[in-house]
């Protein structure tokens, strides 16, 4: 279903609200049950031709010091994508966030995002033949903007928590010698800021060397473009 992106665009919030949330898509992630409610992602097309992702929520929340009655959780990726654009990590581009109670008490919460256009999953990039089409430079360049990446959002003091390769995506821009990568978190539904940046960094490293497909000397590069990155040791992270 195509979305007016631009009648969409200039709505007051509450309108804004009902109007996606009104919006009925594809599902490419069914609503799961968990948090103690319903959480799902729908992929709608908006008037332009841009491709939007739709995260839907019905009495999905987290609890925390500060909420300790619950917040939905898309409040919390929103927070997410804000801070750490601000640390240049590439992250969605949010269209729009928002939450409201129902006439029964219960949250309902949307998180509109564009799409990534030309970017896929990184060990899709892998399984795809992405180091033999682009070659060795190509290929550590990506190793060396991932670890750059990480590091730009450890520093910060942002964990992501769910630091699993299908997060992680990644584009080739330009041919040949002007060929440039560039890297993208998604899914930041769980990501908080830390005490330290070192916390955040052992957490996220530890959890992506037991999923990722890295091979030893693979892996070894991208800590070490994430080390130097990071710019101070970093205990636990060997």
């Amino acid at each position: 279903m195509a979305v007016d992106y631009t009648t969409e665009a200039t709505a007051a919030p509450e309108t804004r609200f009902d109007y996606f949330w009104n919006q009925q898509g594809e599902w490419v992630e069914e609503p799961n049950v968990r948090r103690g409610g319903e959480s799902g992602v729908q992929r709608l097309h908006a008037a332009n031709g841009q491709l939007l992702y739709v995260k839907r929520q019905t009495g999905h929340t987290y609890r925390s010091l500060m909420h300790p009655f619950g917040r939905p959780t898309v409040l919390r990726e929103r927070d997410a994508l804000a801070s750490l654009s601000a640390l240049n990590v590439g992250v969605p581009k949010l269209v729009f966030c928002g939450a409201q109670r129902d006439p029964v008490h219960q949250w309902r919460a949307l998180l509109v995002t564009e799409a990534l256009d030309g970017f896929q999953e990184i060990d899709q990039w892998y399984a795809q033949g992405g180091p033999q089409q682009w070659g060795n430079t190509v290929h550590e360049a990506i190793l060396k903007e991932l670890g750059e990446t990480l590091a730009r959002m450890h520093r910060g003091r942002w964990q992501h928590s769910c630091l699993y390769p299908k997060h992680i995506f990644v584009r080739v821009v330009g041919e040949g010698a002007s060929a440039r990568p560039e890297v993208a978190l998604l899914d930041l539904e769980k990501c908080r800021q830390r005490f330290s940046a070192s916390s955040a960094a052992v957490h996220d490293m530890k959890q992506l060397r037991r999923h990722s497909s890295f091979g030893e000397a693979n892996w070894n590069k991208l800590l070490y473009f994430y080390k130097t990155a990071f710019g101070s040791p970093i205990k636990g992270l060997e």
